[in-house]
């Protein structure tokens, strides 16, 4: 759903004759008398006249500011938008005649925006905003999935409700539970749940798209000859073949080990090599490393 400041080109918090400025320009663009027949300037045109209804009026863009673009039209109609809105006297101020008459004719009219505003008796219930919450979970959990029970605070009772959590799911996602939310005012609709996903750091894994990157240390010695170590996987202990001459941050792949990705296949894990460099040699280990360079190694 578009924000009505970006549709006019402007920033949340913009003087009223800022508004004015910018819909006065765009109006000029987008007007059907200067595009006939232009069916995507005549809705780019609706668009940034529903914008102006709402921000040139303080009442109504007290409450857009309130409620955000959403909350906005879940609570308010297209007639609370364009009430009291005559977008032909607007224009005339503008230096526009009325040839081409009113865009949203036969919409809505009426007063009653000012005397009593966003009145919604005669509005279909509305849903109310969801309510938001943060759930923190394992790295496991995120990477195999789970299944938890939260304690969920609303309308003023705490109600147990059990929720899955899918494999694969990535810090910041959001989960959205259907009906688990606040009461609208009416206290007829029940709102949605939305919890954001924090996945908390492992100690020993991290996650880069659908692959999970482990750091192992070996030996100079072992990977300039080569070897074999253990690494551990959510699945357990896998072996893992080190090449001679691996290099030092060099990415060792164990195929189909990593995340599920959305599109139903895993990725891998990832096992970053971090060579260790031998700090206090022996009088005899130092001869050995002389030779080596010596030899050109």
């Amino acid at each position: 759903m578009k924000d009505y400041y970006s549709v006019l080109g402007l920033n949340k918090g913009v003087s009223d004759d800022e508004i004015k400025k910018a819909y006065r320009k765009l109006a000029m663009k987008y007007h059907p008398d200067r595009n006939e027949g232009d069916s995507k300037a005549e809705s780019k045109f609706k668009e940034i006249s529903e914008a102006y209804a709402v921000l040139s009026d303080k009442q109504k863009r007290d409450k857009y500011d309130q409620f955000g673009s959403e909350g906005f039209h879940q609570k308010f109609s297209q007639e609370d938008i364009f009430r009291d809105f005559d977008i032909n006297e607007i224009l005339r101020g503008f230096g526009f005649g009325t040839s081409s008459g009113n865009p949203f004719q036969g919409g809505f009219s009426g007063g009653g925006f000012g005397s009593n505003p966003f009145q919604q008796q005669h509005r279909p219930d509305p849903n109310p905003p969801p309510l938001t919450k943060e759930l923190s979970i394992s790295f496991e959990e995120a990477a195999l999935g789970a299944q938890k029970s939260i304690s969920i605070s609303r309308n003023g009772t705490v109600e147990n409700t059990n929720i899955k959590i899918p494999a694969g799911i990535s810090n910041g996602k959001i989960l959205r539970l259907k009906g688990k939310g606040h009461l609208n005012n009416n206290g007829k609709k029940q709102g949605d749940l939305h919890l954001k996903i924090k996945v908390l750091p492992h100690p020993l894994f991290r996650r880069e798209s659908e692959n999970i990157v482990i750091d192992t240390e070996i030996k100079l010695t072992e990977a300039i000859l080569g070897t074999t170590i253990e690494v551990q996987t959510l699945n357990g202990i896998k072996g893992v073949i080190i090449p001679p001459g691996t290099q030092n941050n060099a990415k060792l792949r164990l195929k189909g080990v990593g995340l599920k990705s959305a599109t139903g296949g895993r990725g891998n894990q990832l096992v970053n090599i971090k060579v260790l460099i031998p700090e206090n040699l022996t009088e005899e280990q130092k001869k050995h490393f002389q030779f080596l360079k010596d030899t050109g190694i």
